[in-house]
């Protein structure tokens, strides 16, 4: 017990002197005692004002998650709800990477209990905690789309994976390699759900192209998916960017074969072989959890070659149209060419009586409101892009090791020279 009021009076007392950084070093260190008193852990929790306290609640709720087993987990809940949401978010940056802890364990909880979906408000509530900026990435945006992708529930995760990241949070003064995969990761396969395919096929490239000098499952994941995705969204598998890192081409790729096989097959324009190629590689797709993905590709063939069609003729039966793309009949053409029209994927009018489809010219004439105040959004972002390209740029020009190369030194003919900046080793997944 006097161990605990020890704890218990410096925070307090380095917490009324703003003295953070000593704080929280203090913490680190008081692990073992607070661990061994874990018992009277709920009575020191009552003694802490959490908005003057917060430091010191943080330390005790991580190691309430770190004991081998949670006896209460719904107290532990409320206390990590009630401090997440009245916490002080000056105190808490000084000790990210513990805040950020704090958020996988209550994440891994929530998983395990199969309760995702309790989680969602009071992580975005971290979130904004610690962020300085709206555009900076944290972990703890990878535990929020996990939660959603688990509870269905994708909302919540889009008004973060909308906005574009220019900056990336070091909690405890790296970078979190695997937390920066899995959030593009899982936002791909959140833009995949509500088929946003442009952004779903950017978050996975991102996940692919990430700089690596080993092979990653994650980029592994992200690369079968983004062949799928670039297929159903574009009909091909566009090139990689030339910064790529050379894994990719050597690992990655002959790790996708049965997908490379997909891609070439479909590339015939025949659903036949493309059929042949699915029922070949059924068992890998479907241990990969992406049969339905590969599913999506073959109904995108069909499409794509209705779409050919309008290229050609201005109107063509139902039955004749069936049998061009190699549908099974007529009804089922026309299902194909409703779907189509409604996601004005084509422009054309189905004659029932006669059983005839007629095909239309795109009728958005770019002169309407709408599309002059879509057109001004797009500049907007075009400008506020340039501004921060700028921005980097002024940042580069006076980082130390930029100056460092440029002017041709070594760190050894600078003392001191800060290696901060470099990736961190754990980068590398």
């Amino acid at each position: 017990m006097a161990a605990l009021e020890h704890y218990v009076n410096t925070v307090r007392t380095l917490s009324q002197q703003g003295n953070f950084a000593q704080l929280c070093e203090f913490i680190s260190k008081s692990g073992e005692v607070l661990s061994k008193n874990a018992a009277h852990l709920d009575n020191v929790l009552g003694t802490f004002d959490i908005q003057q306290h917060s430091l010191g609640v943080l330390g005790i709720l991580c190691i309430k998650y770190s004991l081998p087993s949670i006896p209460d987990f719904e107290t532990l809940f409320v206390q990590t709800q009630e401090f997440i949401n009245t916490c002080n978010g000056e105190q808490v940056r000084f000790a990210t990477d513990n805040y950020a802890e704090l958020c996988h364990k209550f994440t891994l909880n929530l998983v395990e209990r199969n309760q995702p979906i309790r989680g969602i408000v009071i992580l975005t509530a971290a979130i904004s905690k610690i962020q300085l900026f709206p555009s900076q990435l944290t972990s703890i945006h990878t535990d929020l789309c996990q939660l959603c992708l688990l509870s269905k529930c994708m909302k919540p995760a889009l008004q973060l994976l909308d906005v574009d990241v220019t900056d990336i949070s070091k909690e405890g003064g790296q970078y979190d390699a695997k937390s920066f995969l899995l959030y593009y990761y899982y936002g791909g396969m959140i833009y995949t759900a509500l088929k946003h395919y442009d952004r779903a096929l950017y978050y996975f490239e991102i996940a692919v192209t990430t700089p690596s000098m080993a092979v990653s499952h994650i980029m592994l994941e992200s690369y079968k998916k983004y062949i799928l995705i670039a297929l159903i969204k574009h009909g091909k598998i566009p090139g990689l960017p030339k910064y790529t890192s050379h894994v990719v081409e050597k690992y990655v790729k002959p790790l996708c074969q049965p997908y490379h096989d997909l891609a070439l097959a479909y590339t015939s324009n025949s659903p036949t072989e493309l059929q042949r190629v699915v029922t070949k590689h059924t068992e890998t797709f479907s241990r990969d959890k992406n049969l339905g993905l590969v599913k999506q590709c073959v109904i995108s063939l069909f499409k794509n070659n209705i779409q050919r069609l309008t290229k050609t003729f201005m109107t063509l039966s139902l039955t004749d149209m069936a049998n061009r793309v190699q549908l099974a009949d007529a009804a089922e053409a026309e299902k194909y060419v409703l779907y189509m029209i409604e996601d004005h994927e084509i422009f054309a009018t189905i004659n029932k009586r006669d059983g005839m489809v007629q095909f239309h010219d795109n009728p958005e004439k770019y002169n309407n409101v709408s599309m002059l105040i879509k057109l001004d959004q797009e500049i907007q972002k075009c400008i506020q892009l340039n501004e921060k390209l700028k921005e980097m740029d002024r940042e580069i020009t006076v980082n130390p090791q930029y100056v460092q190369k440029s002017s041709g030194h070594h760190d050894d003919d600078i003392p001191g020279t800060s290696s901060g900046v470099k990736l961190s080793s754990s980068y590398i997944v």
